[in-house]
């Protein structure tokens, strides 16, 4: 399914993925229902992305704070390893983790990637932050399962043993990356070398959708001025139309 998102600097066409039908039935849902209709692009940050969906945009005067609005419910996530941040790439906004470790996604809000392209060299970098971030989260889960363990130590001064655990925690934490084979796959590399994109949201957020036409739109958009918290300064509404 298609649908076109028509906005004052013009028209940006966007394809649902198949492989993410909760998102993409609520997407085609809302679109279908107008609830998209007069609200902005209220949030732009250039070589990054540009997010909208906050139906507390529509009509908002210059200077309101947004980007908390939403329908009364959330999405499961559905977090696929090949759908990646690539340019264009549409995907859906959500809570931190500290909130919502589930990482279910805004009932509405979503942003278009634009991102940057890479070198050989930064994505060797890259790769290497992002086995040394998959690590800390396992780290940090794994912490999680002990931590009656870890406050009673705590509780009781004992640094020792706290040192002990935390070496078989790290130790236990890169083991498991290296069997999830942790870093970027081949079609990762290949996307953010040519296309561009954003490889460090892979895996932490559902894309459910890409821009098939009107990526110079996105691009516009992407290089607007902005003023506090990242809104344009000159209001970009959009309308939706679903393209059956």
């Amino acid at each position: 399914m298609n649908v076109k998102i028509k906005t004052t600097l013009g028209d940006i066409t966007v394809r649902l993925y198949d492989e993410t039908p909760k998102h993409r039935d609520n997407f085609l849902k809302l679109a279908k229902e107008g609830y998209y209709d007069g609200t902005l692009f209220h949030r732009v940050i250039k070589d990054f992305m540009i997010q909208g969906g906050d139906p507390d945009s529509k009509g908002a005067p210059a200077g309101k704070a947004l980007g908390m609005g939403g329908p009364d419910y959330t999405i499961e996530a559905e977090i696929k390893p090949e759908l990646i941040h690539k340019r264009g790439a549409l995907a859906a906004a959500r809570q931190g983790d500290e909130v919502n470790p589930e990482r279910r996604s805004s009932g509405s809000q979503f942003y278009i990637v634009w991102g940057q392209k890479y070198n050989e060299g930064q994505m060797r970098q890259l790769a290497k932050q992002l086995e040394l971030q998959e690590m800390q989260n396992i780290f940090n889960r794994l912490a999680g399962e002990r931590r009656t363990q870890i406050m009673e130590m705590r509780r009781k001064r004992d640094r020792a043993g706290l040192q002990e655990l935390q070496d078989e925690l790290a130790a236990l934490a890169e083991a498991e990356a290296r069997t999830k084979g942790c870093g970027l796959s081949e079609a990762q590399k290949q996307a953010y070398t040519t296309v561009g994109g954003t490889p460090h949201l892979d895996g932490q957020y559902t894309v459910f959708g890409e821009v098939t036409e009107g990526l110079d739109i996105v691009e516009m958009i992407q290089n607007a001025a902005t003023g506090r918290n990242d809104r344009p300064i000159d209001d970009i509404s959009m309308k939706l139309e679903v393209i059956e």
